[in-house]
């Protein structure tokens, strides 16, 4: 959405208008929320934002490549790939060959992971709790089927953008890889 005139009666060209750019919400809350837990997982628990990640979905999944992560939680391949080794210098992961693709390793948590995780678990609820503290049962209904909606639509964002860069930046060779499921 484009702001308004200029406050000072200039004619000004348009700017985005931040109270009402949902992107900008978006990223601000996911940073927020981002750093605070970060911080709190390091000083508890010796552990940063990106081993959290990729610890639930191992706890979810079960076992999981480097690519598996990249795809469903949005963070560059080589970024999973250290950080899975720093999870595996730990003792919180071990790696195997994939029964299915003998060229694919995949990471399994290790007891000790398992445990960092549910520890963690606990604190990751809590502040999802007073996060969500300002809405009552049916508004987080609602917010939940409202951002599963938006994520699922994050192909047609991407394919949007790549054709308005096409109609009006013809020069522009190709477009970089999306990290669209990544926090915006």
């Amino acid at each position: 959405m484009l702001a308004a005139a200029d406050p000072r009666g200039v004619d000004a060209p348009p700017t985005v208008d931040l109270d009402r750019y949902v992107p900008a919400y978006l990223t601000w809350i996911a940073n927020k929320l981002s750093r605070g837990a970060s911080q709190h997982y390091l000083s508890t628990f010796d552990v940063g934002i990106e081993i959290w990640r990729c610890l639930v979905l191992l706890a979810v999944e079960g076992a999981t490549s480097a690519q598996q992560v990249s795809t469903v939680i949005g963070m560059d391949k080589g970024s999973v790939s250290r950080c899975f080794k720093r999870m595996q210098a730990r003792g919180l992961i071990r790696t195997e060959l994939d029964g299915s693709d003998g060229r694919l390793r995949i990471a399994l948590l290790t007891p000790k992971g398992h445990h960092l995780h549910d520890q963690i678990m606990g604190m990751a609820l809590e502040r999802e709790r007073a996060f969500l503290s300002v809405l009552d049962a049916d508004e987080v209904e609602i917010l939940l089927g409202l951002m599963r909606r938006l994520h699922a639509n994050l192909p047609s964002v991407e394919a949007s953008t790549q054709a308005y860069v096409r109609e009006r930046f013809p020069h522009v060779t190709s477009a970089p890889q999306s990290q669209s499921d990544e926090t915006p």
